[in-house]
Parts: structure tokens; sequence; C-alpha cells
């Protein structure tokens, strides 16, 4: 089996399920277990799972079993409130484990309520790694500041179905520049569909590369400031960011991702195939077609 080593090793949390790519669930279920056998099987993470629809996942595991552990990140958009009834909906589900939670913040929930909130999960939950959905409004600065120092991870949206769900260059530094300055580990979600910042042929909206954002990890770590941040970011040359990223000795390897832990995405093949032109991954990787390993 080819390896893509740890700058990449379970980057990509498999998303099938959310838009674009809106994977039926009887289908997404079994391309990932052959995700995780298939010769990329290091590149995949955790099988992102709305905590909404499990009832639909009980029953499909009921009527077809995976045969193999099942590893979720439940995404809760109803806030930490919706969190314990999800968990107790997923006891004794044989075989599926749950190794983070992704929590949205409601509107009406306080930066102070929220983290008292998380106390309560993480003493509940103590082996699942807790996730908190910034919100783009005023309680953004506050609710990155109560995650300092505690246990808790930041998720950052950087795109979706409409032009105003992606943040622009300055607004996405800002948010790296912050979480690497006080240590917190974050992931992202949505419209990381390339390695490389492009622009989408179909929607003409703006999207963020992945090894963009990994790169401007490593440029945070030096320190650069904003604007620099913004200039990585917005990097359309993927030789000179993997040439980049391909030099990183194995300390700043751990520290990069340390800080930038995964980002969810509803296609294996768009990233996979992505790592192979710019040479990040093994030439004889090949690349695949959704749904075509299941």
């Amino acid at each position: 089996m080819s390896t893509l080593g740890p700058l990449l090793a379970g980057l990509c949390d498999d998303a099938a399920l959310f838009p674009p790519g809106n994977a039926p669930l009887d289908l997404a279920l079994p391309a990932h277990a052959a995700h995780r056998v298939a010769d990329h099987a290091e590149l995949v993470g955790t099988f992102v799972f709305p905590a909404p629809r499990i009832p639909e996942l009980v029953e499909a595991l009921g009527q077809r079993p995976l045969g193999g552990e099942l590893t979720l990140s439940l995404t809760v958009p109803g806030g930490p409130a919706a969190v314990v009834p999800a968990m107790e909906s997923l006891r004794g589900l044989d075989g599926v484990a749950v190794a983070a939670l992704e929590i949205a913040v409601p509107a009406d929930e306080t930066p102070t309520g929220l983290l008292v909130a998380l106390d309560v999960l993480a003493a509940e939950y103590p082996g699942v790694a807790l996730f908190v959905e910034i919100p783009r409004d005023e309680r953004r600065t506050e609710i990155l500041q109560g995650l300092v120092g505690s246990r808790y991870a930041a998720k950052f949206r950087t795109g979706g179905v409409v032009a105003e769900a992606y943040p622009d260059e300055q607004e996405l530094a800002e948010a790296v520049a912050t979480v690497v300055r006080t240590k917190v580990p974050f992931k992202a979600t949505a419209g990381l569909h390339h390695a490389v910042r492009n622009t989408d042929p179909q929607t003409g909206f703006e999207q963020h590369g992945f090894l963009n954002v990994l790169a401007a990890v490593d440029a945070a770590l030096d320190g650069a400031d904003t604007p620099d941040l913004a200039a990585v970011l917005a990097d359309r040359d993927g030789d000179r960011l993997a040439a980049r990223l391909g030099s990183l000795t194995p300390a700043r390897i751990t520290e990069v991702r340390n800080s930038f832990h995964s980002f969810g995405t509803c296609s294996i093949a768009e990233p996979l195939v992505d790592l192979v032109e710019v040479g990040l991954a093994p030439s004889t990787m090949s690349p695949i077609t959704e749904g075509s390993l299941a």
C-alpha cells in the first residue's frame, strides 16, 4: 500500500452525505468502507454524519451491516443541547464509534453559556473531540477567546452552496492567524473541493484550496501577519505550494497538523486527483471515481 505520509494522514474527513455531493446513505456507507482499505486509505479520516439523520443510520446498518468499524464525526446543528439525545440514540449500535462532535452555536446562545455547556459535555464524553463551529457574527472573537487553553477546537466554514458562504482571503487569514497564535486546533468544512485556490467553472465561486490552508498554517507558525497569510491563501500556483509543503521537516509537519486537524469533503476523489497532479501523492495511486469502490 502506498504511503502519503504524516502531512496528509487523515486530512480528508468523508462528508459524502453533504452538499454538493449529497450521496445517498446506502451508497456512501459502503464507499467509505472501501476508501478505508484502498491505497489512499491513509488520506481518509472520519465519516461525517449529521445528528438529525441518526435514525436513518440505525436502519441502514440494521439492513446492511458494514462488517467493520464505522468512526463518526457527528455534526450537531441543534447546538450543545442536542448532543446528549444524539449520543444516546447511538448507544449500543454495534461497530459505530463517535470520535468527534462538531457542534453548531445556536443564534440565541451566548459565548458564556456555550462554554458552560461544553464543559458539561466534555465531562460526559471524555474521549470525544469537541469542535465548535465558529459563527461569523459578533460572537466570533469572544468564542475563539473562550477556546484558548481548553480542550475544545474550532471548526471554520470555508464555503457552501452560495457565494456568501465563502470567507474571503482576509477573513480566513485572520481566523488562521488567531488559532495558530493561540494554539487552538481547528478543522474546516465546505468549499475546499480542490488542493489549490481556484474559481469554480460552474458557479464562478472563488474557492480556497486545502494546500493553501496547510501552507498558511506553516506561515502563521513563522509569525506571518494577516496580509501575508491572505497572499498564501490566494496563491494559485500548485507546484509552488507543493514544493513548500514537501520541504517541511517532520517536526514542522507535526506542528502544522496539530493545528489544522482535517477538513470535511463530499468527495475523496477530487483531493486525491489533485494531490497526484502536484506530486504530493504517488503517481501509482490511481485516481478514483466517486462511488466506484462501493
